[in-house]
Formats: C-alpha cells, sequence, structure tokens
C-alpha cells in the first residue's frame, strides 16, 4: 500500500511538473521585446475600431478561425514588403496575434524594424481569445467554435471550442 501511494504521489508530482503555465511558456520563447496587450483591452479597442489586428499564423489556422477584422499577414511567407503597401503609415497602432504569442511576438519585432511604431504582441493569442468567449469567425465571416491548435502540444491552452489541427 505505502509503494502504491508513493507510486501515485511521484506520478502525481511529474504531471504537475511538466503541466506548464502559458506564462511559463512565453517566458521561455519570448523576449518581451514587443509589449503584451491582453485580450480584454484588444477587445475593447476592437469594439471602438481604433486597431489594426494582423493574424501572424498559416493560411490554414486563418481559415479555420480568425478574430474578426483581422488581416492575415502569415509566418512563413511574411512579406515585410506587402506589409508597408497595406499600412503605409507607420504610427498606426497594430496588435500581432498567432495562437499563443510567440510567432507574432517575431512578426512585431520584424514591423518594429521596419518602421512601425505602435506594435505590441496579443498576450496568450488567439487561444486566449477564444477563452476569454470572443468571437471568432471562419473564412466566410460566420462565427465559429473552431481554432487550429497548431499542434497537439500547443493545443492544451486551449480551454473552450473545437480544436481542429488538420483541414
Amino acid at each position: 500500500m505505502k509503494k502504491m501511494l508513493l507510486l501515485l504521489f511521484v506520478l502525481s508530482s511529474f504531471h504537475c511538473l511538466s503541466q506548464q503555465s502559458l506564462q511559463d511558456i512565453l517566458d521561455r520563447y519570448n523576449t518581451r521585446s514587443v509589449p503584451y496587450i491582453s485580450v480584454t483591452e484588444l477587445r475593447m479597442l476592437q469594439m471602438n475600431d481604433s486597431i489594426t489586428i494582423l493574424d501572424a499564423r498559416e493560411p490554414e489556422e486563418f481559415q479555420v478561425s480568425h478574430i474578426p477584422n483581422s488581416i492575415f499577414i502569415g509566418f512563413s511567407n511574411f512579406d515585410e514588403e506587402k506589409m508597408l503597401q497595406q499600412l503605409p503609415n507607420s504610427d498606426t497602432r497594430i496588435v500581432v496575434y498567432c495562437s499563443l504569442g510567440i510567432r507574432s511576438e517575431q512578426i512585431s519585432e520584424k514591423l518594429k524594424k521596419a518602421g512601425y511604431t505602435q506594435v505590441e504582441n496579443l498576450y496568450g493569442g488567439i487561444f486566449e481569445w477564444m477563452n476569454a468567449n470572443f468571437p471568432v469567425v471562419d473564412e466566410t465571416g460566420e462565427e465559429t467554435e473552431d481554432i487550429h491548435g497548431f499542434s497537439k502540444h500547443w493545443s492544451q491552452w486551449l480551454e473552450r471550442g473545437n480544436i481542429i489541427l488538420k483541414r
């Protein structure tokens, strides 16, 4: 019986250690070179139509769902020149998001180097947006509960909605 309890204790301790928080993940992969903005702050700005929202994920992720009125800019095929043409005003207030906020920091850094002065990274990305019960839309503009999970590993931070891994 003692061995069984010890085994359960060790296994539960290992499970707790393997479960990292979102903050732990962002601290591990991000440098904080770009300030974060919370999903609540972004939603308030979005409701007042005073923000440009950029989606820094892959096309198949954007097609499954995205934040309403966001502009797809991609990650792997991000084109700085095209971005400068789309948003010529370097003082535009911009929020960049991805699934969690890791890829979006990398794209945000590129935007800052290109001269954009008001760039923020959405803390927790579209996963936190969905977790906060804010709307997402599919490629037709219809609200959806589907979220592209990027990978099975990263999907653990999505608490609500339907995880789609491939399309």
